[in-house]
């Protein structure tokens, strides 16, 4: 799943007109570049949310070429917040764990493709959610304090409130879509159910290899354009 419903409200005035998912980074728009990772990982099915300039992300999303066939969580009416799209989503999601993207997610890959990476380490036995985590020391364009700490194993703990940890959630994750069956309906974020299953002691995490590139502000985009001219 490909979460693309957001606002973009940090990357105006570029998403003014323009929905942040089709924002254009090197050239291509960050949604094809999400899913150009999928299918490169062998994904065959894709769930993508709409809100916000919904008919141009679904418009853009199905000329993809080659690509994942691509189907649509409608949130036109209301827009549901993180863990709400995916409650929605449930019926297209089936029954077994799910990559989850964020659309404006954006790395650069190390010596093995990251998405492979992640469903090399995903073990059903031990956990619920699987996050790929960026060290914050080399990730470009991100400046807050961390969001989880991770020991040898990969358990995930959350940050404690005024202090920093060394890696940040990077908007990929695999998760088990049965941790959504009893959510209620409407929007609510998807970290509240990060936390209940890092209390169980089921969340973990996996270190991105390469390096992520945060683009929430148009600052940061232009950053990681030029990081983009530097690797080709």
């Amino acid at each position: 799943m490909i979460l693309a419903a957001g606002l973009g409200k940090r990357m105006r005035p570029i998403t003014a007109t323009t929905p942040k998912p089709l924002v254009r980074v090197a050239g291509r728009s960050l949604l094809d570049r999400a899913l150009d990772r999928l299918q490169a990982a062998g994904v065959e099915d894709v769930v993508i949310n709409v809100h916000y300039l919904a008919d141009l992300v679904e418009q853009h999303a199905r000329r993809h070429k080659g690509g994942p066939r691509v189907h649509i969580s409608d949130e036109r009416q209301k827009l549901l917040d993180t863990g709400g799209a995916i409650r929605k989503a449930l019926p297209l999601l089936g029954e077994d764990p799910f990559f989850l993207l964020n659309s404006d997610t954006l790395w650069l890959e190390g010596p093995q493709p990251n998405l492979d990476l992640l469903a090399g380490d995903w073990d059903g036995e031990r956990m619920d959610i699987l996050l790929l985590m960026a060290p914050t020391a080399t990730s470009l364009g991100y400046e807050g304090r961390g969001d989880f700490a991770m020991d040898p194993s990969g358990r995930l703990t959350r940050r404690p409130e005024r202090e920093v940890v060394p890696f940040a959630y990077a908007g990929v994750a695999i998760i088990r879509p049965q941790l959504f069956a009893d959510a209620p309906e409407g929007p609510f974020s998807l970290n509240r159910i990060f936390d209940a299953v890092a209390e169980q002691g089921r969340l973990y995490g996996t270190r991105i290899e390469g390096q992520w590139l945060h683009v929430g502000t148009p600052e940061a985009l232009r950053a990681a354009e030029k990081r983009f001219a530097t690797t080709d």
